[in-house]
Order: C-alpha cells, then sequence, then structure tokens
C-alpha cells in the first residue's frame, strides 16, 4: 500500500511538474516538432526527449430553417476534436519525430474512408542545418496557410468552406524545408514535397505521385512565436509583419474527390492546385487572405451503373479580420465565397459565407472560448427571405496542453 501511494505521488509530481513548464512555445507548428509546451521527459544522457500533449475541442452548435424562420434545423454537439500528440528526437537533436494521434469519429475520416483512421502525424525529420531539414513520413503537406495552421491555432471553430473544397491536406512522402535571410530583416522559405497523393487512406496506394512546392517571403522579418501560422495577433505585434506565399501541387491519378481527401473515385484523375495567401499582423490587428484555385482535364468519373462522382473544381477566396484587445477578447469578421467552374454548374452552386466571432484567450490558444454567427446565402442573393438562406451558430471550449 506505501508503494502504491509513493509511486502515486510521484506521477503527481511528474505531472504537476509537465504542466508548470514554461510557456515560451505557445504555437503548435505542423510542420517540425514542438518543444517546451507540455509533459517533457529526457533520458539521463540526454540522447532521447519526448514531449507529450492533449486538447480538445467541445463544440455545440446550429443551423437555422431559412433566412427567416430561426427555429433549428439541425444541431451540431460532439467533441469536434481529441488529439493526443507526442514530439521529440532521438540519440540527438537532428533526428526529430512527431506524432499525434485523434480519437474523435469526425477527425478520423471515417466517412470518406470507411475505417476509423487514428494515425494523424506519424513523421521523422533530419535537420541538416539549423535552417534546412527533411521529413519523411505523414504530416501536412506546405499548402495554403490556413490548412497548415493547426485547428489549435484557429480564431474561429473551424476553418473556411474554402480550404474544406480545396485544400491538399495530409499527405506520406518526403518534404523539404529551407529557410534563409534576404538582407538585414527579410527572409524567404522555400518547400517541396513529393507524396503518395492518397492522404490518410490506409489501403494501398497507386504508382502515380503528388508534386508540391511553396515559396513564402516575409519582408518585414519573421513574426513572434510563429504567428504567420497561427491565427490572430496575440502577440501584439510591435512593428509590421507580413508574409506572402505561392504554391502549387500536381496530383496526378488520384483515386479521391480531394486529391487527398474526400470520397472515392470511381476511376483516377489529375488535379491541380494554386495557391496564394497572406498574413499581416500590427498591435493586435490581423489580417489573413487566401485564394485557391483547382483545375482538372476531367473531373467527373463514372460507376457501372452510369453513378456520377466528380472532384471539385473552381476557385474560392477567404478573407478574415481580427483585433486582439490587451484583455484577451478578440473580435473577428470573415467572408469566404466559393465558385465552381462552369463545368459542375448543374451538381454544385456559389457557396458563400459572412461570419463574426467572438474568442476569449484563457491562456493563448491552448485555453479558450470561442463563440460565432454565420450567414449563409444560397446562389448569391442575399435576401433574408430567399430559398436556401440560413443562419448559423457555434459555441466551442478548447482545452489543451
Amino acid at each position: 500500500m506505501m508503494r502504491r501511494l509513493v509511486l502515486a505521488a510521484s506521477l503527481s509530481g511528474i505531472l504537476v511538474l509537465g504542466l508548470e513548464q514554461k510557456a515560451r512555445a505557445q504555437v503548435e507548428i505542423d510542420e517540425r516538432p514542438m518543444r517546451f509546451n507540455g509533459m517533457e521527459f529526457r533520458s539521463a544522457d540526454s540522447l532521447f526527449y519526448i514531449n507529450f500533449r492533449f486538447r480538445m475541442q467541445n463544440r455545440a452548435g446550429f443551423i437555422s430553417r431559412s433566412g427567416t424562420d430561426l427555429r433549428v434545423r439541425e444541431y451540431d454537439a460532439r467533441v469536434r476534436r481529441l488529439r493526443l500528440r507526442a514530439d521529440g528526437y532521438v540519440l540527438r537533436e537532428k533526428l526529430g519525430y512527431s506524432l499525434q494521434l485523434s480519437f474523435s469519429r469526425g477527425d478520423q475520416d471515417f466517412e470518406a474512408s470507411g475505417v476509423a483512421n487514428i494515425v494523424r502525424d506519424a513523421v521523422i525529420f533530419y535537420n541538416i542545418t539549423p535552417n534546412f531539414y527533411v521529413a519523411f513520413g505523414l504530416n501536412k503537406l506546405p499548402g495554403n496557410r490556413q490548412r497548415v495552421t493547426s485547428s489549435g491555432q484557429l480564431q474561429f471553430a473551424e476553418r473556411s468552406i474554402v480550404n474544406s473544397a480545396l485544400t491538399i491536406d495530409r499527405d506520406f512522402g518526403i518534404k523539404l524545408y529551407y529557410t534563409h535571410p534576404l538582407g538585414p530583416v527579410a527572409l524567404y522559405s522555400l518547400k517541396g514535397a513529393i507524396t503518395t497523393g492518397e492522404g490518410r487512406s490506409p489501403n494501398g496506394t497507386g504508382p502515380s505521385l503528388a508534386y508540391t512546392g511553396r515559396a513564402e517571403l516575409l519582408p518585414l522579418g519573421a513574426f513572434q512565436d510563429g504567428g504567420d501560422y497561427s491565427e490572430g495577433d496575440l502577440a501584439r505585434e510591435p512593428t509590421p509583419k507580413v508574409s506572402v506565399a505561392a504554391g502549387y501541387s500536381f496530383n496526378r491519378n488520384t483515386t479521391r474527390s480531394g486529391g487527398q481527401l474526400g470520397l472515392g473515385l470511381y476511376s483516377p484523375v489529375d488535379l491541380g492546385t494554386f495557391i496564394a495567401d497572406a498574413m499581416v499582423k500590427y498591435r493586435g490587428w490581423a489580417y489573413l487572405g487566401e485564394y485557391l484555385e483547382r483545375h482538372s482535364p476531367d473531373p467527373f468519373t463514372f460507376g457501372p451503373a452510369d453513378e456520377l462522382r466528380y472532384a471539385f473544381v473552381g476557385r474560392g477566396f477567404n478573407q478574415q479580420l481580427s483585433y486582439y484587445f490587451p484583455s484577451r477578447w478578440e473580435p473577428a469578421l470573415r467572408y469566404s465565397w466559393l465558385r465552381p467552374d462552369q463545368v459542375l454548374s448543374e451538381h454544385f452552386n456559389q457557396q458563400e459565407v459572412l461570419e463574426v466571432g467572438l474568442t476569449r484567450y484563457l491562456r493563448k490558444h491552448r485555453v479558450k472560448a470561442q463563440v460565432s454567427a454565420s450567414y449563409q446565402p444560397a446562389r448569391g442573393n442575399w435576401d433574408l427571405d430567399a430559398s436556401g438562406n440560413r443562419w448559423g451558430g457555434v459555441f466551442q471550449f478548447e482545452l489543451g496542453i
């Protein structure tokens, strides 16, 4: 009995020490291992290191029956995300790794694949120099900024409709990241990837591959705390900071409607995705803008009985504006539009969403409460009584270490 009490006390002490770790790196970055932000364990010879963290997002929301009838048509109350992440290094700091598991159904790609896929990240990093490293395994591609930004660093409960339709998401393969100064202040980053093109699919992959490249320019220097990949200016940048980027991804003979995401297609298609985005922050103000465009020679596929499945082709634009008060309150405004190409006009309508949000940060992005209201017009008609228009509302609380 005494041994059990001593063991319990020891474990409690370790947990408390882990929870009291320095908050120097509150930003969660998906492109390389995290440190100093969770429960840390290090071997006596310092050859092995691991950092454990978890986070959950509990959400309640609704969609109205119409633009004038505010009675609830649909509820959304669930654990949106529940994740466990471990980062560290083995043998020496040059050889790092990152693991991330998901435990909520909506976070496991179940609807598209039919399999509860809990593995989100399983990647090994090798740091050739402090500014040049290679990744091998499953993690996010160097895609649009909002996709690469962790879901735990968002200022709204969910990403935009543009991201949902056009992002390139996670994939298995090899990625390279290089950052270098450009003058006394400015710097640039080059990122590239050669991957399977099938995303997190647990099934086998075909012989074709996906190729992704991205270039970023920070003309006024680096953001504080990696803020170019964290929404909202929580650092209240004392001088203006800007990051602009562009990239392209070509997915050859993909078998999913969104390339790395979506339902399975009846036959392979080629997809090309162009990405341009920008982040600006200064004294609490933050602006994010993203433009994505996807094309395909032939997005339609047909099953044995002429069932139709298609890859979405079209374009979209998302922009967000926010102000972070010293009192840790942040109002934000978002407007997004998504337009299909003419070939899909009979199958997919234009979408728009106007959303206003309010976030109360308790410990930066690690612990926060978010509420938002949105209005979504159908087919570009903003009249409240237009058919198909609707209101929505979401409350979400995020807690993590």
